[in-house]
């Protein structure tokens, strides 16, 4: 089994933090056991690791090891691209409202810092194509970086990320594609996409831990990015005056050019031994698969919800998710109807007012009927 304490009947939050399954856990006991062995020797073995992994994310991207950077979370890659990015007073940045805010509170704080303005589209107009017109309209007023989560967390609503990046590149504006919700559950290409850059943490749709992530840069850009977040580990040749003898203490070794620089310091091993333990079984069974079999799983639930007065929030096809949201009939409060289906092991969660279910490659069809039952037996209580 690999989750035998999960207690919930049905785990529908992945869209929040996934449960870590038996290989999670033996990866960070592997870890914790080779420095509990070796201390400072277990090092290097760790480092490879990384290495690997750093591949492994890569490829789920669609983009190149070297272009990948190790960070601490979603949050942590766009304060790293917001911080470093070349600014001009003045310059444009153009946010979704309603997004969640980690792909907005970063870029305003750098408007304050650099003297930058913040506006926003509406992510609800996104759903058809007067979006973007809106979008093109705003960017022919001069937009120097567009920032777009690829899904929005509470209706999940799959953004149109190409059309986006495509109509950015047109006006001379880079795109940064904030993708928690997105990786490990649909199919993701920074390439095919044309976007300039991607951050994503581990704990949701990767089936990682908390405190690990990842940022993709396109090559074209990365030489203009400003070092000013690097670090001791951000130089050339960082650890030659930790193993080279005498001599190799220097303070004027460049910054490397590469997104790796943002790995300035020590980092979060078991996190990362995590997410390469995770990923590996995302891999094994293939995107494209759990995409399906999460749509499948969509397929059952919705137009049971739908029939209990629920209005589903479900995009077309083409624009759909991990994340199934629906509004609550009006007569029922949605955080009270949370709490009684997660008394009754059915874990749901309930962002801006939606009821979400998000479920994953580790749930089964077999458990919607035991989530019906328990939908009807929270409503009866609520009603009663």
């Amino acid at each position: 089994m690999l989750f035998p304490d999960l207690d919930a009947v049905a785990y529908l939050n992945h869209g929040a933090i996934s449960p870590p399954s038996t290989e999670v856990r033996r990866a960070v006991d592997a870890l914790i056991s080779s420095y509990a062995a070796r201390g400072v020797g277990a090092f290097g073995l760790w480092k490879e690791q990384r290495e690997r992994l750093r591949g492994r994310l890569a490829a789920l991207v669609g983009g190149e090891a070297q272009d990948v950077a190790l960070v601490g979370s979603t949050t942590q890659s766009v304060v790293n691209v917001a911080m470093c990015f070349p600014w001009e007073r003045g310059d444009r940045v153009l946010c979704f409202r309603g997004e969640f805010p980690t792909n907005v509170t970063p870029w305003q704080q750098a408007a304050k810092t650099f003297g930058l303005d913040v506006v926003f589209l509406d992510v609800e107009d996104l759903r058809t194509d007067d979006g973007l017109a809106k979008l093109d309209r705003e960017l022919a007023r001069g937009v120097r970086l567009v920032a777009v989560s690829a899904v929005q967390f509470q209706t999940g609503l799959r953004m149109p990320v190409e059309a986006i990046a495509a109509r950015a590149r047109e006006r001379g504006a880079e795109v940064f594609v904030d993708a928690i919700q997105a990786c490990g559950v649909i199919p993701v290409d920074v390439e095919a996409w044309g976007v300039d850059y991607l951050g994503c943490g581990s704990h949701k749709w990767l089936m990682g831990l908390e405190g690990a992530g990842f940022l993709w840069v396109r090559r074209e850009r990365q030489a203009a990015l400003v070092p000013r977040l690097a670090g001791w580990l951000s130089h050339e040749e960082p650890l030659r005056f930790l193993f080279e003898g005498e001599g190799h203490l220097r303070y004027d070794r460049p910054i490397r050019a590469e997104p790796t620089f943002l790995e300035a310091g020590a980092i979060n091993g078991a996190g990362f031994a995590a997410l390469e333990a995770s990923l590996a079984l995302i891999q094994h069974i293939g995107v494209p698969h759990i995409s399906a079999h999460v749509q499948g799983y969509h397929d059952a639930l919705e137009p049971a919800l739908v029939e209990r007065g629920f209005v589903s929030e479900r995009a077309t096809e083409g624009r759909r998710s991990g994340i199934l949201s629906l509004r609550p009939p009006e007569d029922v409060d949605v955080i009270a109807l949370a709490a009684h289906l997660g008394a009754r092991r059915v874990a749901v969660t309930t962002p801006d007012g939606r009821l979400r279910f998000a479920p994953h490659w580790p749930n089964d069809l077999a458990e919607v009927p035991e989530v019906l039952d328990a939908l009807d037996d929270a409503l009866a209580e609520l009603r009663a």
